[in-house]
């Protein structure tokens, strides 16, 4: 170090700010990132790489493991998400079905896989053999019964209420953030927000242990959401041990983009649907390099998938479909019912999840979250259990809705009534009217789907894992069921009507209610969440129904329609408003005439605004300054008078370095002279020695004119992921424009609250 003497004469300074110190370019917590900043170190970092590359043979090495360590990171998410996909589907499966009853050969084999390694199924009852026993049967020796029946609900509910509790406990003890779906905090952190320990390592384990209990649980909510939320914590344990993600906020939401579309992937055995998802429906900011990569970990993800082979049916697909006929034009009218339907679910579920969520922050509910899911948990197990559509889990129910009636098939709704001396015109094949079964079945489907989308409402939003897109689907496979079996009989019966004449011969195999579920499943979780292309291609990867696009397409956009016509806001948007994120969404338009002198601090009549000058303020004045304001940054002017702007200085920086300088700095003391220009100002002999803070300041922020509209300020804002912009008219600094301030502004504009949005 040079003594102050030396400074004033000569000017060689060292700043002591060339060499890096710790956490410096890191963001606090419940803060956004600067977009820009990061890609600039980003390009700075590659520069330094590239130029030291031609150096030697061992950094050009150092170059080429840099350029991959990106698949590198890929391939780990892809088998990390896959393992854990297959892991979660294996073990809900076996404690689903532990609810029921038990394996005697080998306690931890689902009812299928026990009854697959016996020599004593037959094919008419497949479902039962001896090695698995039911509650009754292994605790009373009765299988039927009403004692039996009794003794398999009680325990039904036991199970139930146990998985539940402890699913609850572990999240509240042990990862709190482990709760919800966790889409709509994936969206706000993939914007730039800042949430630590959101994507921790603890939250992965929490999350992935309470997903398999509360699935398992039967309550009405799916695992897919989760998913994508365990994903994007393995892409995040991944990229902290990689520096070049670790250090750059930017680089690591590249990372946890393609992540989101691995999560899909596996959730659904959809790669392709995965990559889209992430795409239209997660990310903010995705380039071409980010797209090679989200498909690459899906790839893996779903091959490390199949590879474990958790259905059991060497497919990666979780509900495949077979139709033998084809879909006919007359049928669009009621495919188009349903995707109306669809958008009239999704709108009445947003608006009443969401008041009953912002209930349960606002009223004494929040503070009992174990009691909530106990309550919950214990009305769906009572309910759920006497009806066999609420009774199995989501998935089974969704497969069986979705599925053609064959030859061997033996559920209910394909109890059709088969007489083969039935007579009619000789070229005809016998038809097939309904029989009791289908009759007792749409009764029984109507009730389960009353049951579904009550409580559904009341279960998204617990303080749990809970996925939306299962319990959104089986809503519309149960109403499109039901449809598909109407049209069904309408066409069995009245098939010499106009519309069934030109398709739809006597005896003919003419309609598939099983396609209707399938249309049903894709409007409602369209209506929901407001996607349309990645969920048409999730639905035919998930079904293999390629041939069906059509129809999906048809649903998908008129759900969409019709539920934007009471609301722009899917559910995850809803939720991102209602937690207070600063959240900018790219679908919303501005259309407002206002200006950034509107909406810029200080406003007329608020004290003026807190700035650092460039050479004239002490170390004690910055500090003082720090400690009475909670800005996150603050302008540098020239002087007070003059008020030129000279660039920015955020808050945590200043704070790092004046602490890093009293330590590693002699002679600075309270003070001493701050400076942020290139040469040191004039002093008088024997004053403190001066800090030179220049390193830290952004010399080129980001400034709009007092007359800019606010429509081009909020594109600014969105496409370049400003945390701020300066105000200025002829280079004199009039105010500051914060992230925060046009998400209140823009929540006033449209008469809602602007003090909703807690983050900046």
């Amino acid at each position: 170090m040079v003594n102050a003497g030396d400074m004033n004469g000569s000017g060689n300074l060292m700043d002591f700010l060339d060499e890096p110190f710790p956490d410096v370019g890191t963001y606090e917590d419940f803060h956004t990132i600067d977009w820009l900043r990061e890609k600039s170190r980003d390009t700075d970092r590659h520069r330094k790489i590239t130029s030291k590359s031609k150096e030697s043979i061992w950094e050009f090495i150092k170059s080429l493991l840099d350029a991959w360590s990106g698949w590198v990171v890929m391939l780990l998410i892809g088998l990390l998400a896959g393992t854990l996909a297959g892991v979660i589907d294996l073990a809900v499966d076996w404690m689903t079905d532990l609810k029921e009853g038990v394996c005697l050969s080998a306690f931890w084999y689902s009812h299928e896989q026990c009854c697959w390694t016996s020599n004593e199924t037959t094919f008419d009852d497949r479902d039962k053999c001896p090695q698995w026993q039911k509650w009754s049967e292994l605790l009373v020796g009765q299988s039927e019964g009403a004692s039996a029946y009794i003794l398999n609900y009680f325990l039904y509910i036991m199970w139930a209420l146990c998985f539940a509790f402890l699913a609850v406990s572990l999240v509240r003890v042990f990862a709190p953030y482990a709760c919800g779906s966790g889409i709509p905090e994936i969206k706000t952190i993939l914007s730039g927000f800042i949430i630590r320990g959101y994507l921790g390592k603890w939250t992965l384990l929490i999350k992935t242990v309470t997903l398999v209990l509360v699935v398992s649980s039967g309550l009405s909510l799916g695992k897919e959401g989760p998913l994508v939320h365990v994903a994007c914590c393995c892409g995040n344990f991944f990229s902290s041990l990689f520096s070049k993600y670790s250090k750059n906020e930017g680089k690591r939401r590249e990372v946890l983009s393609a992540a989101a579309a691995a999560g899909v992937s596996v959730a659904f055995g959809a790669p392709i649907g995965g990559v889209l998802f992430s795409l239209e429906e997660v990310s903010y900011y995705f380039p071409l390099k980010t797209l090679w990569r989200s498909f690459f970990a899906a790839l893996v993800a779903a091959f490390t998938l199949r590879s474990i082979n958790p259905f059991g049916n060497s497919r990666l697909v979780l509900f495949y479909v077979e139709y033998h006929t084809p879909w006919y034009m007359a049928e669009l009218f009621p495919f188009i019912l349903l995707g109306v339907f669809g958008g009239l679910w999704g709108t009445l579920f947003i608006r009443c999840n969401i008041a009953w969520c912002r209930r349960r922050k606002t009223t004494r509910l929040g503070k009992y979250p174990v009691l909530e899911v106990i309550v919950i948990t214990a009305i769906t197990a009572i309910i759920a259990y006497p009806n066999p559509y609420t009774r199995r889990s989501t998935s089974e129910l969704i497969s069986e809705l979705f599925n053609d009636c064959g030859a061997l098939e033996s559920s209910q709704l394909c109890d059709y009534i088969n007489d083969p001396n039935m007579t009619r015109p000789v070229d005809d094949i016998p038809d097939r009217p309904a029989g009791p079964g289908v009759y007792s079945a749409m009764w029984q489907l109507a009730l389960a789907l009353v049951f579904k989308i009550v409580i559904t409402i009341f279960t998204f939003g617990m303080k749990i894992p809970s996925g939306l897109f299962i319990p959104s689907m089986a809503v519309g496979a149960m109403a499109g069921r039901m449809v598909g079996i109407g049209v069904e009989q309408l066409a069995y019966h009245h098939h010499d009507w106009i519309i069934f004449r030109n398709w739809c011969r006597p005896g003919a195999d003419c309609v598939t209610p099983g396609l209707y579920a399938m249309v049903g499943a894709a409007a409602c979780l369209g209506g929901v969440t407001r996607m349309t292309v990645s969920l048409v291609v999730i639905m035919f990867e998930l079904t293999g129904g390629l041939e069906y696009i059509v129809p999906l397409m048809a649903a998908a956009v008129t759900s969409k329609w019709v539920a934007d016509a009471f609301g722009k806001e899917g559910i995850y948007e809803a939720h991102i408003h209602l937690n207070g994120y600063p959240f900018l969404d790219v679908k919303d338009e501005f259309t407002h005439r206002t200006l950034a002198t509107d909406v810029m601090r200080p406003r007329r009549g608020e004290a003026p605004l807190s700035v650092l000058t460039q050479d004239s303020m002490t170390v004690e004045d910055v500090e003082t300054l720090i400690k009475e304001t909670d800005y996150n940054g603050f302008p540098v002017v020239v002087s007070k008078d003059s008020e030129r702007l000279i660039g920015f200085a955020q808050r945590r920086e200043l704070i790092l370095a004046i602490k890093n300088a009293r330590q590693r700095q002699d002679g600075v003391v309270s003070n001493s002279i701050v400076y942020f220009t290139e040469d040191p100002p004039e002093l008088p002999p024997n004053s403190p020695h001066p800090l030179k803070l220049r390193r830290i300041l952004n010399l080129s922020p980001f400034t709009v004119t007092d007359h800019t509209p606010m429509e081009t300020v909020v594109d600014i804002f969105r496409k370049l992921g400003l945390r701020q912009c300066l105000v200025t008219r002829s280079g004199r600094l009039l105010g500051i424009i914060t992230k925060k301030d046009v998400l209140r502004h823009m929540a006033q504009m449209a008469n809602q609250d602007p003090e909703s949005i807690m983050f900046n």
